[in-house]
């Protein structure tokens, strides 16, 4: 199927380039719309389906540049620059002689966020498909606990960086970006390489500001309007825009919007095989009329040990709030028997963890790692620097769906420190530990010397633990490359590991210590 490319000129006189295809025959078509930086001949099909496939099913499709980016003019700025292309560029498409008025958006991640960011009075769309993004330019964006998101951050921020220096035709300075990604150095390296060819880019500003502890954080608003319409939400459990998906759905509820969720098996970059139809199921309903009196559940999560969807109903008749204390008798680093998770009594114990900047510990699986999702961790947990508390078995089928939320009373011997959570399932007869979920906080400056209870929140997740099955938590300093080294000290930045960075004695009280997992969704 051939394209074709249109060009809008914006009011300020600047040119977005756009490709487009067309289903056969005569039209006009409902229109499908994507505004992405990457290139819109690439038009995210590392996710999705080609965009011929979506205009063989009825479409007119249009992948669109943003500003600064592609064969676009004008000089990238980031998400402040979107919300008025975005209303121009929705404008401009329901003029196409081949659009018959009916506008649908879709796309994931920073094209996720252009669906959403629109000019006040601005039309909606009929409908969207927002895809693992999120509104909040700290907590779904960058970082987490405080904690900047390392090697995600670092190589996405390069990405861009590289772009730049093509369209300036600058070919060393791609290159130099290119290989740092290549053999690794970008992990020490990237702050140095961004600042260079990229200082005002997304990923430098969010570094700078998790380094000054910053709270003037950029956060977005959808229009009420644009948000009580139609919407697909697409989330993956180890995907780390997640909190940001489920916020857009609440912010979507509370404003009377009826959106549709479905979380599943999917990292930032790897999905399941029926996302593309899914989508087209719901473009059909809402631009075509199609299956309107089909049933659509409006929230699928899929259970990620038992690798079954489960609708709400499943959720709310088989989940359990669940909490634990934490006990020990100061030898959960040494012995995996020693730490306990338990109902009653009240925790208890005092344990020490050392944490040596040499030998971190690395990062596996989960949402912020290089290899994303499930995760043996069996051998991390026989480390001398981890320490693991694991309940007894439980006596029935207990289906655990929720955000993970650990209280613990915690100081260290220098100023700064950091708390990695790792959650697991240790199945009956089984000596494997199953990684679920993983969650860091970061403290620094004087008050870490002062024990205080401190709280970490781990990703969500939702997980059958069948009887005789067991959970368990594990606490480290590191979870390296996702996540910088803590140094120890305020004169030096977070970053990879360098003489600079101090061994910390990481004390924990456990005295009232808690997990709770608290429940995604009201009941």
């Amino acid at each position: 199927m051939d394209y074709f490319e249109r060009t809008l000129t914006l009011s300020d006189g600047i040119k977005l380039k756009s490709r487009l295809w067309k289903p056969e025959g005569r039209g006009p078509w409902p229109a499908l719309l994507m505004r992405q930086p990457y290139g819109r001949q690439i038009a995210s099909t590392v996710t999705y389906a080609h965009p011929s496939w979506w205009a063989s099913n009825g479409y007119l499709v249009i992948v669109q540049d943003v500003r600064g980016q592609g064969d676009s003019q004008g000089e990238f700025m980031g998400f402040q620059q979107e919300a008025s292309d975005t209303t121009q560029t929705h404008a401009w498409v329901r003029s196409l002689p081949e659009c018959n008025g009916l506008l649908g958006t879709y796309g994931f991640s920073y094209q996720g966020l252009t669906q959403l960011l629109g000019e006040q009075g601005s039309p909606p769309p009929e409908c969207l498909a927002p895809a693992m993004t999120g509104l909040h330019e700290d907590i779904h964006w960058s970082c987490e606990g405080e904690a900047f998101w390392w090697q995600i951050g670092l190589s996405w921020g390069l990405q861009l960086a590289a772009q730049k220096l093509r369209r300036s035709k600058d070919w060393k300075g791609w290159y130099e970006v290119r290989e740092s990604l290549e053999n690794g150095k970008y992990l020490r390296d990237g702050p140095q390489i961004l600042k260079k060819y990229d200082p005002c880019g997304l990923a430098s500003k969010w570094l700078t500001a998790s380094e000054r502890l910053s709270s003037e954080w950029e956060v977005h608003t959808p229009l009420d309007s644009w948000i009580k319409q139609p919407m697909l939400l697409i989330g993956g459990w180890w995907d780390p825009h997640l909190r940001g998906i489920i916020d857009i759905y609440q912010k979507s509820i509370k404003k009377g919007g009826q959106p549709y969720l479905c979380i599943g098996p999917a990292s930032h970059l790897q999905w399941w095989d029926e996302t593309n139809k899914i989508q087209l199921d719901f473009f059909n309903r809402y631009l075509k009329g199609d299956n309107l009196n089909k049933h659509m559940p409006y929230k699928k999560l899929w259970n990620i040990t038992s690798e079954k969807w489960e609708s709400r109903e499943d959720i709310r008749n088989q989940s359990h709030f669940t909490s634990w204390s934490l006990t020990s008798s100061g030898l959960a680093c040494a012995s995996s028997k020693d730490g306990k998770l338990v109902n009653f009594p009240d925790g208890k114990g005092f344990l020490n963890i050392v944490h040596d900047p040499w030998r971190p510990i690395p990062s596996i699986g989960g949402h912020l790692s290089d290899s994303p999702g499930k995760a043996l961790r069996t051998e991390l947990d026989q480390r001398g620097d981890v320490a693991t508390f694991t309940s007894d078995q439980f006596e029935l089928d207990n289906l655990i769906e929720g955000t993970p939320v650990l209280n613990v009373r915690a100081s260290s011997d220098t100023e700064g420190f950091d708390l990695f959570i790792a959650l697991s399932i240790l199945y009956l007869n089984h000596s494997e530990v199953n990684q679920l979920s993983t969650g860091v906080t970061r403290l620094r400056g004087k008050s870490c010397k002062i024990i205080q209870e401190r709280v970490i929140k781990l990703q969500p997740f939702l997980a059958l633990f069948p009887k005789g099955s067991k959970l368990r938590i594990s606490i480290s300093g590191s979870s390296w490359p996702a996540i910088a080294i803590n140094p120890g000290r305020t004169d030096k930045p977070c970053a990879a590991p360098s003489p600079y960075s101090l061994i910390t004695t990481i004390s924990l009280d456990l005295i009232n210590s808690n997990l709770r997992i608290s429940p995604l969704f009201q009941r």
